[in-house]
């Protein structure tokens, strides 16, 4: 594991901890080998960066979906989550990306941003039983 990726596992460690309230302790640390080793290395990843160079949000994209966005807890509401979907809206015309409906801030990130709901599904990819919202943003809205 690279020195990015320690760091970009630290913040989306604190983050889910943060944010994703529906998920017991023994859930986030039965994800935590999956994100080490697999997911942050299954697409491309881009960080935001403060002005002392920190690393403090990071977003990972598989083609037009957001797969993953986390920030750092200490810069939650600090632009960072935004200024990364506006990185991805100038690489893709329509972004799509699935949110835990048991997040209610997630939600209304995504949706404060611009994205609609076009679909919802009862269990997410692994089969989990936690709802999941669809999301599209398109630039012709």
């Amino acid at each position: 594991m690279t020195n990015d990726n320690v760091t970009l596992l630290d913040i989306w460690h604190r983050s889910v901890k943060a944010t994703h309230l529906f998920l017991t302790e023994l859930q986030i640390e039965e994800l935590y080998p999956l994100v080490r080793d697999c997911y942050l290395d299954a697409m491309p990843v881009w960080v935001l960066e403060d002005t002392a160079n920190t690393v403090i949000a990071f977003i990972g994209m598989d083609e037009h979906r957001v797969e993953m966005l986390f920030v750092d807890p200490d810069y939650r509401g600090s632009g960072a989550g935004t200024q990364l979907l506006d990185f991805a809206r100038t690489q893709y015309d329509t972004i799509e990306v699935d949110v835990n409906e048991q997040n209610p801030q997630a939600l209304g990130f995504y949706t404060h941003y611009g994205f609609t709901p076009i679909g919802r599904s009862e269990h997410d990819s692994d089969g989990r039983p936690f709802p999941l919202i669809h999301m599209r943003f398109s630039r012709s809205k």
